[in-house]
């Protein structure tokens, strides 16, 4: 089943399209290239895989992804996220770059980085698409307090057709 996302119309709502979004993950890879050299990458699933893989095309560098997720295998949005699955073995002893597609509250992001630092990463540095809260990420590409709308949810959330 699709994921569905409540949209609080109030804080703003930002659309982004495909173009906007190869734009950012382009501008993102760049901004990470000028302050961090990862040996590998690793996206958080599910939205954070697409930033990632593309991230890491672009540093050519290795990408892998980690599950952490309020929804997923739930019919209901949990409290917290929770880990599913196991951390990528090759980050042992490696400088890690984590990309989420977005960030509010940074608890995905926390627990991913512990679980990474806890496999014996060397260095683990965050990037985000969109910063929409109160926590810093190590790299964003832009920071907004709008809901964000991803392309592949577009139709799902706002109850678009083709």
């Amino acid at each position: 089943m699709p994921r569905r996302q409540v949209i609080d119309r109030s804080r703003g709502v930002l659309e982004v399209d495909w173009p906007l979004f190869g734009e950012m993950s382009r501008a993102l890879a760049l901004k990470v290239a000028r302050g961090y050299n990862p040996e590998l990458v690793v996206g958080i699933a599910t939205a954070g895989v697409v930033p990632g893989a593309v991230i890491a095309a672009i540093l050519d560098k290795p990408f892998h992804s980690i599950i952490v997720s309020r929804r997923y295998q739930s019919e209901e949005v949990r409290q917290t996220p929770s880990i599913f699955g196991s951390v990528p073995t090759d980050v042992r002893d490696r400088r890690v770059l984590l990309v989420d597609e977005t960030c509010d509250t940074g608890s995905t992001l926390r627990l991913a980085v512990a679980a990474i630092v806890n496999a014996g990463a060397a260095d683990v540095r965050t990037a985000v698409g969109f910063r929409t809260g109160s926590y810093q990420p190590d790299f964003a590409g832009l920071e907004t307090e709008s809901t964000i709308v991803l392309p592949w949810d577009h139709e799902v959330n706002l109850g678009e057709r083709g």
